[in-house]
């Protein structure tokens, strides 16, 4: 980051006139208690922007939120884990607009202000029994303080919560930039397979947010991978109410510009806790592709080598198996040369001109074995780049992935299946 910025506590409560809260619903599973719906409002009427899955198979919520984003702006989110709503048809669209306006009608708001948003298993119809009689009490639990309680209820998979907030001085005005997100799973480019809100006190024009977040989200959730599956309710929300009392940014003026860095920064941390956070994995590889001849085919290269299930398995197991990676960028469809091409892992060369370099195995062996490292890709046929975040495969994320069975069970004893 070129200005200064500095970390703050809240996450995606942190920005100025957002309230948030959390509750326990026992969505998934009503002898758990854990937070498992959470809502995200502004005091102030917002501009919003967001991106959703590329997924033809697109969830209810992702349908109703999508249309509500392009008709107007959002001024709540209403989020929840343990059902996707995904595949789940008429009634799905049903439980989605009844999950909006559970929270519409107490806070005053329409319908289509408030964005809707669900994560877990796919196929089984809303427990709404269990949510419709919880709406008034996450209503009357808004609150500041409690960003934390969103990130902690969206999760699924997640081992931990990920959230993230700075402040940063747009001329002589403070503002803040607050976000969480939940992911571990399901994770490929276009979209990653997570939630991600995100709130500032900043004053925007819509089509400036909306390029804002399409600059970012491109830039972070389209870099990252895990297991090389796209879902059916990715979805980014970004709202901007303008509660810092700074004057809308003066388009492509240098405070936008300021804070389109400052979201991509955010962002591409978020992404990045998302890769740490994938189920079962333990190493995670930031994999930079240099000199290639254009932009697509840096993309090319770099999405093959961090999607190879071969390359991934050898990362669990710390084998530095320069010729995995060889071979994925063979068939990535990138215009290369095959002795041209040099492969390092964290600066070291492991493969020179397309064969075995001199560094001793044992050096390259000590840095695979290391949970974090990045392996370089020069392709040395022109000046285009791209860089992407991907971890291991490992049999821990087999076992861990092989039954949703439990769900099902549950979804019987409440009549939905």
């Amino acid at each position: 980051m070129d200005f200064p910025i500095t970390r703050i506590k809240g996450g995606v409560g942190a920005a100025k006139g957002f309230t948030t809260s959390a509750i326990a619903c026992g969505i998934k599973n009503p002898a758990v208690e854990r937070l498992d719906l959470a809502l995200i409002r502004s005091e102030h009427p917002c501009v919003s922007a967001g991106t959703f899955t590329t997924n033809r198979v697109k969830a209810a919520p992702v349908k109703m939120t999508q249309a509500h984003v392009r008709r107007g702006n959002l001024q709540a989110i209403v989020a929840n884990s343990g059902n996707a709503n995904a595949c789940t048809g008429i009634q799905g669209i049903t439980d989605a607009r009844a999950m909006a306006d559970g929270v519409a009608r107490p806070l005053g708001l329409k319908r289509t202000e408030v964005g809707v948003c669900s994560t877990g298993v796919i196929g089984l119809p809303m427990p709404m029994m269990r949510i419709d009689p919880k709406f008034g009490e996450l209503v009357d639990g808004l609150g500041r303080g409690r960003g934390g309680e969103v990130a902690r209820a969206i999760m699924t998979s997640d081992t931990r919560p990920k959230e993230l907030a700075i402040s940063f001085d747009l001329g002589d005005t403070r503002v803040r930039l607050g976000g969480c997100v939940k992911g571990a799973g399901m994770i490929c480019p276009s979209m990653a397979t997570m939630l991600c809100f995100i709130t500032t006190d900043v004053a925007l024009s819509k089509d400036d947010l909306n390029r804002a977040v399409l600059e970012a989200v491109e830039e972070s959730f389209n870099r990252i991978t895990i297991d090389g599956d796209t879902s059916t309710n990715d979805t980014v929300l970004v709202l901007a109410n303008g509660a810092s009392g700074i004057r809308r940014l003066r388009r492509n003026g240098p405070r936008c510009r300021q804070f389109r860095k400052a979201l991509k920064w955010l962002m591409l941390e978020l992404a990045k806790a998302v890769v740490r956070d994938g189920e079962r994995v333990t190493k995670f590889v930031h994999v930079k592709v240099r000199g290639a001849r254009t932009y697509l085919d840096a993309k090319k290269v770099a999405e093959a080598v961090c999607k190879s299930a071969l390359v991934k398995a050898s990362w669990n197991g710390g084998d530095p198996n320069w010729g995995r990676v060889l071979h994925a960028v063979g068939y990535s469809r990138a215009a290369i040369r095959e002795e041209l091409i040099d492969i390092l892992y964290d600066g070291v060369p492991a493969c020179a001109g397309g064969l075995q370099a001199e560094t001793p195995m044992d050096r390259l062996r000590d840095i695979a074995a290391k949970p974090e490292f990045e392996i370089e890709v020069h392709l040395n046929q022109g000046s285009a780049e791209y860089d992407m975040y991907s971890s291991d495969f490992s049999p821990e994320y087999i076992d861990f992935n092989r039954s949703e069975y439990a769900y099902w069970k549950q979804a019987r004893k409440d009549g939905l299946v």
